[in-house]
């Protein structure tokens, strides 16, 4: 990877944690469950965290930074609010498990972003412990994804009682 690519690659992925990040803050002030609550908030700080060392790992090979790629992410995610999730206003079971189902996916991107890093040995990446960050990221993605398959009844339904009870309706009538 040439630095120009990897300057691309970075600036992508500080887009990606500004997304998440603005996701993650926006999903602690609607949580209404408290060990949720608990999650996006150190989800949150964790996503903060990362960004910074994203702009250091920027910085350290001289790219320069894509403002304009930063604010459509931001835009992007404030865009990505008036999806329809069967609700106008107030939020939703769906569309909570749909924001986690794609921090799971950006998750997944990041742990992709920390194994490469750690592959290219850069000596001047040295200093990160991309190795760390690789098993925090699996971390983080196990714990969304614990939330996200929790909230499915509640969000798609749970039919698996109801969808029998009418078959058993009609072989009475």
């Amino acid at each position: 990877m040439s630095d120009r690519e990897l300057g691309i690659y970075l600036n992508d992925h500080i887009s990606g944690a500004t997304a998440g990040l603005e996701t993650a803050r926006r999903a602690v002030s609607n949580s209404t469950d408290p060990e949720r609550t608990r999650m996006w908030r150190d989800f949150e700080a964790q996503v903060s965290d990362e960004r910074e060392l994203l702009k250091a790992i920027r910085d350290r090979i001289e790219a320069k930074p894509n403002i304009p790629k930063y604010a459509i992410a931001w835009a992007g995610e404030k865009l990505g609010r008036l999806k329809l999730n069967g609700r106008l206003i107030r939020q939703s079971d769906l569309g909570q498990m749909l924001e986690l189902e794609m921090l799971v996916v950006g998750v997944t991107g990041k742990l992709s972003l920390w194994r490469a890093l750690e592959r290219l040995e850069d000596p001047r990446l040295s200093a990160f412990d991309f190795n760390d960050l690789a098993s925090q990221a699996e971390a983080q993605r196990s714990r969304l994804e614990q939330f996200r398959i929790n909230l499915v009844p509640a969000a798609l339904g749970d039919r698996s009682t109801s969808a029998s009870k009418p078959e058993e309706s009609k072989l009475e009538a």
